[in-house]
């Protein structure tokens, strides 16, 4: 599945959390997939359940997924709205970062070109196609 770092400073949750948001953006896990239990992903990580809990418990206040009571944990198919406060958070910080690699020389093509490859990425194309 995938290995954490428990000697990195940011703490096992957070790291799990960003595992799981980069499976998910990937589409290793589909929408309306189920996740493994609490129990079962604790035991192969060797992390205790109540980390695991912690980060299904972020992952589900940011969208990513959603719980179903006695069922278990599912991926949360992609949301369609822009109007939320994460998405123009993120496009403001998308904003500052192109005008500082703009100063910082990287062209407009280049840019256009890792926006291309992020999107094939994300939508699980490879780059050889």
């Amino acid at each position: 599945m995938f290995q954490l770092d428990i000697r990195s400073r940011v703490p096992i949750y957070e790291q799990l959390v960003g595992k799981l948001k980069e499976l998910i953006i990937h589409e290793v896990y589909q929408p309306n997939q189920q996740l493994p239990s609490v129990r079962v992903l604790a035991q192969k990580l060797t992390v205790n359940p109540n980390t695991i809990q912690k980060s299904y418990r972020e992952l589900e206040l940011q969208g990513y997924i959603y719980s179903i009571p006695g069922k278990g944990k599912f991926v949360a198919p992609q949301a369609t709205t822009t109007n939320n406060k994460k998405v123009t958070k993120m496009k403001q910080e998308l904003l500052k970062l192109l005008s500082e690699a703009l100063y910082l020389g990287i062209d407009k093509e280049e840019i256009l070109s890792l926006i291309t490859i992020a999107e094939q990425t994300t939508k699980g194309v490879n780059q050889d196609d």
